[in-house]
């Protein structure tokens, strides 16, 4: 299809969506690159390359809902906000939960959901006892599972308080066209907080958190539409 409106349209005309063509391309030898480090002296999978992997997958997700939102950019309901947050407000947003995407895939490939089965607590404590607060300044932090999952953690927090500082400015302000959009917003942070805390209470079962995984495509999503109606 891409190549029949390429002769109808243009090259021009598509070449953002050949940039998603050439990433789903790039995406297959990452998956490559992420399988062949499994496959000689270890029996699991680099987490640095799932998380690459991951990310690129989310990011070719972002485009393509992104060029939709372009081609609907018509409709009247994208056309007729006019009272808008500072678009680096939802950017910065959506960084921060790229970001923890991506610590949430050194979770699951150092199967860090399996220990500290408490919340929110880790055990007894909020830092993990296992570990020193300076190991969080050295790289190998993304390597212990122990420091991976209070990251991840942390984060979460960190995110929800984001949120919610956006939710107050745009109540504050009466920004009412935005009010759909950041409730929508709000309800899958709350989903995905609530799946990541019983992930962690329930050790990581396959089930909880294959849910938890699938609530973060609607949170980008939703995270992606947020960040279109305030730059458009």
């Amino acid at each position: 299809p891409l190549l029949f409106f390429s002769f109808k349209e243009g090259f021009k005309k598509l070449f953002n969506l050949y940039i998603i063509f050439f990433l789903i391309c790039f995406q297959g030898f990452i998956g490559w690159y992420m399988v062949s480090s499994g496959l000689i002296d270890r029996i699991d999978v680099s987490h640095f390359r799932l998380s690459i992997h991951l990310l690129i997958a989310f990011l070719i997700l972002s485009l393509i809902l992104w060029n939709y939102l372009k081609l609907k950019n018509n409709d009247y309901t994208l056309r007729k906000i006019k009272n808008k947050i500072n678009p680096i407000l939802p950017f910065l947003f959506l960084v921060l939960i790229f970001i923890q995407i991506g610590v949430g895939a050194f979770v699951a490939g150092l199967d860090a959901g399996k220990i500290y089965n408490s919340w929110p607590l880790m055990d007894a404590t909020y830092f993990p006892d296992d570990n020193f607060v300076e190991n969080l300044f050295k790289l190998s932090a993304f390597s212990d599972p122990s420091l991976v999952q209070f990251i991840h953690r942390n984060l979460a927090y960190i995110i929800g308080f984001f949120y919610l500082c956006i939710f107050y400015k745009i109540y504050k302000n009466r920004m009412y066209d935005l009010y759909k959009s950041v409730n929508i917003l709000g309800l899958f942070i709350f989903l995905q907080i609530i799946l990541g805390i019983f992930t962690i209470i329930y050790g990581a079962q396959i089930y909880i958190s294959s849910m938890h995984q699938l609530s973060s495509i609607f949170l980008v999503s939703s995270s992606i539409y947020f960040f279109y109606l305030n730059t458009n």
